[in-house]
């Protein structure tokens, strides 16, 4: 930007009023003095009317408007008669108690051959009513004066005069004068140009700098709108556009957002597609395996004995029941995941369900040499889907079974607050590893693979314990305590 509004428009006004002041300097200098000549003949004339109508109405104070006029024109009036002989002389003192027309003789002044011989010469050009206005200059006196030459309405001859040789003079006074105020003029019209300036353009500058915050994506700032003129309607436009493109904006970005955790989601899913169809190939390649070696051996007849052809079918059938299982499960989960499934929610103590879940497994805990206690503060009263929350109970028990160690503790703890209940299942053995809290609950996810494999686990368990939970719209979690690994979970208590 070269240059600002505010300087175009204050260089704008400030050649207004230059213009404006060389203009009447120039119109001074070649007009003044032809309007001052043009209102004097206008005078002249006027006077020369006012003198005639005296004439006419006989007036006895003829005299006394002579001198009026005289001193308050500046004239020098002679009156003749037709034969030029002097009626009435302005030069002249006489008695003011006789009018012009006693035509008494005064004295004649020294220059009055020559306004007589003046007088002849133009009197001869016009008729009556007809009037003479000519400039001369005497050159004795060395002044200019303007003169009128006519005839009264009884014959009279009257010549007026008045002096006009200060015009220059007064002319160059004024043009002076004029040039001095009009420096006067340009200096407070400067001052004043620029405040009014700022009033103009200030508001346009604040507007200019919201307008580039805005560009940046700033939508903070505000005009504040204090009158109700144009500049004021574009502030409230500008704040209006702010508003509206910062919702937009809003608006974008969250769809974007939504958008980008959309694109994540199905990335993801793609991911945990690929990585579950992969992991179900791992799953069921080893049993197949199986199958089909043994299969093959029996079909062969590779072992004749009989011994030997009843481990090979038992071989088959229990690979065969273990892959029934995981399809189950993995029908199970999908049907959970995909919301397909409807809980048939139900009022029951949930110590009591722990207890039948126990001793259903007790010949387990005996077999494997495992000290199993509940620690509960009461027998609260739940609201959930039994079986499902069973079925919860019993792979928290299971995973506990599978992962306890040599000091073979497993601990039930359950807990109430006023909404809902905690139950928590602990087995002694080796940390979690901190990153592995969240994987674990992902389909097929292994800590220890070949562990897994030997208890014949599928990492399954807990991935249906998170879906029957956030089913639920309750939360499940795990966590590192002192001598082992706690995981819990939250039911809806009721009273």
């Amino acid at each position: 930007m070269r240059y600002s509004i505010r300087f175009k428009l204050f260089a704008a006004l400030i050649c207004l009023i230059l213009f404006f002041v060389m203009l009447s300097w120039i119109l001074n200098s070649f007009f003044l003095e032809r309007y001052y000549f043009y209102k004097k003949e206008n005078m002249l004339r006027g006077s020369y009317n006012l003198i005639n109508d005296l004439y006419k109405s006989d007036s006895e104070n003829i005299s006394l408007e002579l001198e009026k006029l005289e001193r308050m024109q500046g004239l020098h009036i002679i009156i003749t008669d037709s034969n030029f002989d002097l009626v009435y002389n302005s030069m002249e003192r006489r008695d003011n108690d006789r009018p012009p027309r006693t035509r008494i003789r005064i004295l004649i002044p020294d220059n009055w051959n020559l306004a007589e011989s003046l007088i002849r010469s133009r009197i001869q050009e016009i008729s009556n009513g007809e009037t003479i206005i000519e400039t001369r200059e005497d050159r004795r006196m060395n002044s200019r004066f303007i003169s009128l030459f006519s005839k009264l309405a009884n014959g009279d001859i009257i010549f007026l005069s008045t002096p006009v040789a200060a015009i220059e003079e007064n002319v160059q006074i004024a043009n002076n004068f004029f040039l001095f105020t009009g420096i006067i003029t340009i200096l407070a019209g400067s001052i004043f140009i620029f405040l009014i300036t700022g009033k103009f353009t200030n508001p346009i500058l604040e507007l200019n700098t919201i307008a580039q915050k805005m560009t940046l994506l700033d939508f903070s700032a505000r005009y504040p709108v204090k009158t109700k003129d144009e500049i004021g309607q574009l502030g409230g436009s500008i704040n209006s556009l702010s508003d509206q493109l910062e919702k937009s904006i809003l608006e974008l970005r969250s769809a974007n957002e939504q958008l980008m955790e959309d694109i994540e989601r199905k990335m993801k899913i793609d991911e945990m597609r690929k990585e579950f169809v992969s992991s179900v190939s791992h799953e069921l390649k080893t049993p197949i395996a199986l199958i089909q070696g043994y299969a093959e051996g029996l079909r062969m007849n590779v072992n004749e004995d009989e011994e030997n052809k009843n481990f090979y079918c038992e071989v088959i059938v229990d690979e065969a029941l273990k892959m029934n299982k995981l399809v189950k499960q993995l029908l199970e989960l999908s049907q959970m995941e995909a919301g397909e499934f409807h809980l048939e929610k139900a009022d029951f103590k949930v110590c009591t369900m722990i207890n039948q879940v126990l001793r259903k497994n007790e010949l387990v805990f005996k077999e494997k040499g495992i000290s199993v206690s509940v620690d509960n503060e009461d027998n609260y009263m739940v609201n959930a889907d039994y079986d499902r929350t069973e079925l919860v109970i019993i792979n928290y028990l299971t995973n506990a079974v599978n992962h306890v160690d040599d000091k073979k503790i497993i601990r039930i703890c359950v807990k109430g607050s006023s909404e809902k209940v905690t139950v928590s299942v602990f087995n002694s053995g080796e940390h979690l590893p901190v990153e592995s809290y969240e994987k674990i609950w992902t389909s097929f996810y292994k800590i220890d693979k070949a562990r897994t494999r030997e208890y014949g686990g599928s990492g399954l368990g807990l991935s249906i314990v998170k879906a029957v939970l956030q089913a639920h719209k309750n939360r499940c979690g795990v966590k590192n305590v002192e001598g082992g690994v706690e995981f819990w979970f939250e039911l809806d208590r009721v009273y």
